[in-house]
């Protein structure tokens, strides 16, 4: 590849917003060159998503502010969003803001028909982008009733149709089930071969994306460049703990047999690692040490009675008359820390909102503490069970943070000061003590997604159903609000978690109940499905690096390493 000229080179650039007193971005010097593919990585507000802007556009051209220094894009200095959209092709972080169909069809069209191309040719484009990430079946649905994951891929195709020579995607992942993840991943390092497109990916999800070849990762941190390096010399470095990013699973548990890590081993891909016939032994030895004692592992003990028990449930959509879930049952336990896990459009969320009033059961019933909850009201609901949705969007009410978070405890008139106490602690622990006084608009997406948490929170409840709580969320901020409710859980409060991230269950599951087309397929220990491929796969689930970890190190009973990850997780080995 031939470094003479860049096709994106940003010089001693700075910029701030009109509304903010210092720079979000200082001093940065970045160049990409034809058919690169990049991953930008950082924790929240480190600036990443705004250099993001700066490429595709929003910057300066929609949001405002001080730009010293140049950047060129094509070696052309941006003039217009118009412009730039010939060059950048970009998938956003809320895909909601970006869809302008009435159907997903007319939706990936959109700037063809811009163009007033043919419709026989739109229609044959538009099937074909359609195939190429899989959501051909859904061209006909509104993107509005679409799950997350096939908004994502309905966004990507209205991207691809363009074949623009850059293709910018902004945290791709965040609402993708694991096995539909790997595909994506899969899908842009295809499109990157079969085009040779220079992609740039911001992204929390580092090991995920590294799944696939990356030229170099540009770790962010305070508005600046921390590190420009090939993954292997990041993942190797002391980078991504000072600055708060999860390293990948495998090269934790490596760490914590005593494997020293270098770039020479190429830890930036589990299947590029390098292990010595002792370093394997060595693995080994940790984890025959690290297991748990017989009976550490036992479930939640006194479970009498169900708090919240789904007998034979199911669910039909109206509109479409498809059987969203088929007799499912299951029973939730006092104390407990579950998640429910499983492929994108499985029935999760719709469980959910089935639980907390917003959908009718067709068949079965809901008991909560032994009771039916069908003469339940939604807000009589909301006193025992705590939401938060996916879309933080779909939640919020209010303009100003403050306001939004009280918003339940008013309606239950609870005084001023208790809930400014209250109000206060929660935001502290989801990280937004700073923006107390700001408006809702000022806030990122992840911002927006820790304010609805803080929403559920601050009312104390039984039970709290979150949906994708971690998603978008940098490691330090995921660990603040998962260690909360930690201690939630420890304290009584029963936490259910519908979650694509196997991190997540692996640190805080003990027990997954795992859905695929609507159907409860099992209902086990998180060891066992996280070292199942077969399962996995029904799921589409991904079993996790530490599964290959196990093969390369030749210890037979994988779920044996997974074990001994999670004791070393519970006795507080968190690295």
């Amino acid at each position: 590849m031939s470094k003479t000229s860049p096709l994106i080179e940003f010089v001693d650039f700075t910029f701030q917003y009109r509304a903010q007193k210092r720079p979000t971005l200082y001093d940065i010097n970045l160049k990409i060159y034809p058919g690169e593919k990049i991953l930008i990585a950082g924790p929240s507000g480190s600036g990443k998503s705004t250099l993001g802007s700066c490429l595709n556009g929003l910057i300066p051209f929609n949001y405002t502010g001080k730009i010293n220094g140049k950047s060129t894009i094509c070696n052309q200095a941006p003039v217009s969003i118009f412009q730039l959209s010939e060059f950048v092709g970009s998938v956003l972080q809320d895909t909601d803001a970006q869809f302008v169909g009435l159907s997903s069809g007319e939706d990936i069209a959109f700037s063809l028909e811009n163009k007033a191309r043919p419709t026989v040719e739109m229609k044959e484009r538009v099937l074909e982008v359609a195939k190429l990430v899989g959501a051909s079946e859904y061209l006909s649905h509104s993107p509005q009733r679409l799950s997350g994951g096939q908004k994502q891929r309905v966004s990507m195709a209205g991207v691809l149709i363009e074949n623009s020579p850059i293709l910018l995607l902004d945290e791709p992942l965040a609402a993708l089930d694991p096995s539909t993840g790997k595909y994506a991943i899969e899908l842009i390092d295809d499109i990157a071969n079969k085009t040779g497109c220079t992609v740039i990916i911001i992204e929390h999800r580092l090991e995920d994306v590294l799944w696939r070849h990356i030229d170099r990762v540009v770790l962010f941190n305070n508005g600046r460049i921390v590190a420009d390096s090939s993954p292997d010399e990041i993942v190797a470095s002391d980078k991504l703990i000072s600055i708060g990013i999860r390293r990948p699973l495998y090269v934790s548990a490596l760490d914590r047999a005593g494997i020293e890590i270098t770039a020479e081993k190429k830890p930036g891909r589990i299947d590029t690692i390098k292990l010595t016939d002792n370093e394997k032994v060595k693995v080994q030895e940790w984890v025959h040490t690290a297991l748990p004692d017989s009976g550490a592992e036992d479930s939640i003990s006194g479970k009498n009675t169900p708090l919240l028990e789904a007998k034979n449930v199911s669910f039909v959509y109206n509109e479409n008359n498809k059987e969203a879930l088929k007799n499912i049952s299951f029973k939730l336990y006092s104390g407990e820390m579950t998640a429910i896990v499983g492929a994108n459009g499985a029935g999760k969320s719709t469980l959910a909102k089935m639980i907390v009033g917003f959908e009718e059961p067709a068949g079965g019933d809901i008991l909560y503490n032994g009771e039916s909850m069908k003469e339940l009201t939604i807000p009589e609901r909301a006193e025992r069970i705590g939401y938060v949705m996916q879309n933080p969007n779909q939640m919020i009410c209010k303009p100003m943070i403050f306001d939004e978070v009280a918003l339940g405890l008013r309606a239950r008139g609870v005084a001023e000061n208790e809930i400014a106490e209250r109000v206060e602690k929660v935001l502290d622990i989801c990280g937004l003590t700073r923006f107390i006084k700001w408006p809702i608009s000022a806030l990122s997406y992840g911002q927006k997604k820790r304010v609805t948490i803080a929403d559920a929170l601050v009312l104390e409840p039984q039970i709290i159903i979150l949906d994708e709580p971690t998603a978008g969320q940098d490691w330090r901020h995921y660990t603040d609000i998962m260690e909360f409710l930690a201690s939630l859980n420890r304290q009584g409060v029963t936490v259910l978690m519908i979650t694509h991230d196997m991190h997540l269950c692996l640190e805080y599951a003990r027990r997954a109940l795992i859905f695929s087309d609507g159907e409860l397929l099992a209902d086990k220990p998180v060891y066992e499905i996280l070292s199942d491929p077969a399962l996995a796969a029904r799921a589409n689930l991904r079993e996790t690096s530490l599964y290959e970890l196990s093969n390369i190190c030749g210890i037979e009973d994988s779920a044996s390493l997974v074990r001994a990850y999670i004791n070393n997780e519970s006795s507080g080995g968190k690295k």
